[in-house]
């Protein structure tokens, strides 16, 4: 056979050949192994290594190991594997909750946290009491939120809403709602009942979780300072009505709340709650019990007292929390909040659209389970 002939690639009166050849690789004048006249720079051999002859590959896996050769190497840590998802939810994730748990009971020992001037305490109220209601609005009682853009994203704001269900629980659906579902994740501060605040445990518990007295000057010192303030004007009124007179509204007393507002210069968003009168149905009430032990009631349901502490679970009913349109109220004068009627009229636009909400909720709900 003959002595094959090595082609030099720099050679460029060898490529003026008509045999066939595989198209040549561009590179930008400032590329690597470019030269300033355009044309492409020789390709040498490896060092210790040499060219393969024709005869050992063909021209494609030539070029290629070329290319391969004037490419710049992958920095290390790139080529490092990334973890993925489910390992740091096999082990990561886990040993961050352990440890952010056991960094928590740290500063709960050694008391390195921080309540504001009314004892409420974001950290607890975050990792802990929302972490515990969560569960409760989200699988048992599938609270539907409605609205929530309504409440505005800084400032103070004051939401009404209506009250029901026996045991208060509607103010603390109502403040998982403000802040799951609100974009700015704000806090509802409820104004609460003296009863509230004579009560063991619920005491500290509720100045923990951001409530306060329900007075005047706490709710506008809240409402200056650009907190959420919640307050439910129908009081033991409401969560204490008899079932027959479920969804409709008791009087919303001489319209402190509308005053404070006023003074504030904050707007009022009305609320409506639908599903917290089903939870505890009060078919009576027994009010020498009541009295004797310092409540303002003592319910009857189907299943209290006959059924013990079972009868106090209650019932998984589909919950729906509307926010309406805010009025706003800092266009009124400072002189304003001394004007009866002007309070008398506010009241009852934002009593009128609660009722007329809760009405329309109703009408729309399929079922009290669903």
């Amino acid at each position: 056979m003959a002595d094959a002939k090595v082609i030099p690639f720099d050679d460029d009166r060898s490529r003026s050949g008509g045999g066939s050849r595989p198209a040549r690789r561009r590179t930008g004048a400032a590329g690597h192994g470019a030269r300033g006249d355009g044309a492409t720079a020789a390709v040498s051999a490896l060092p210790g290594g040499r060219l393969p002859e024709p005869s050992e590959g063909a021209p494609e896996a030539v070029e290629g190991a070329a290319a391969g050769a004037q490419q710049p190497r992958q920095p290390q840590e790139a080529q490092e594997p990334v973890p993925s998802p489910a390992d740091e939810a096999g082990g990561g994730g886990w040993d961050r909750r352990i440890a952010g748990g056991l960094a928590f009971l740290r500063r709960r020992v050694t008391g390195e946290y921080e309540v504001d001037e009314f004892g409420y305490d974001k950290e607890l109220t975050d990792q802990v009491l929302m972490s515990a209601l969560r569960p409760l609005a989200e699988k048992y009682f599938r609270v539907e939120v409605k609205g929530v853009e309504n409440i505005p994203s800084e400032g103070g704001a004051l939401i009404v809403a209506n009250h029901s269900g026996t045991l208060p629980l509607d103010g603390l659906m109502l403040q998982v709602a403000v802040h799951d579902h609100h974009p700015a994740e704000r806090h509802l501060r409820l104004l609460a009942a003296d009863l509230v605040f004579h009560l063991p445990v619920v005491n500290e518990l509720a100045r923990k979780a951001g409530h306060t007295l329900a007075c005047a000057e706490d709710a506008q010192r809240l409402l200056e300072l650009g907190e959420i303030v919640g307050v439910m004007p129908e009081g033991f009124k409401g969560i204490g009505k008899p079932f027959g007179d479920r969804y409709k509204l008791q009087r919303f007393g001489r319209g402190g709340f509308v005053s404070t507002a006023l003074r504030a210069g904050a707007p009022i968003v009305p609320c409506s709650i639908v599903g917290a009168e089903e939870i505890y149905p009060m078919i009576g009430n027994a009010r020498t019990l009541a009295r004797l032990l310092g409540f303002p009631y003592f319910p009857i349901t189907p299943t209290f007292p006959w059924l013990g502490p079972l009868g106090a679970v209650p019932l998984p009913t589909k919950w729906t929390i509307q926010f309406g349109e805010p009025i706003p109220t800092e266009a009124y004068p400072p002189e304003a909040a001394e004007d009866p009627m002007l309070m008398f009229n506010l009241t009852d636009q934002v009593r009128e659209q609660i009722q007329h909400t809760l009405y329309k909720l109703l009408v729309q709900r399929r079922s009290v389970f669903f």
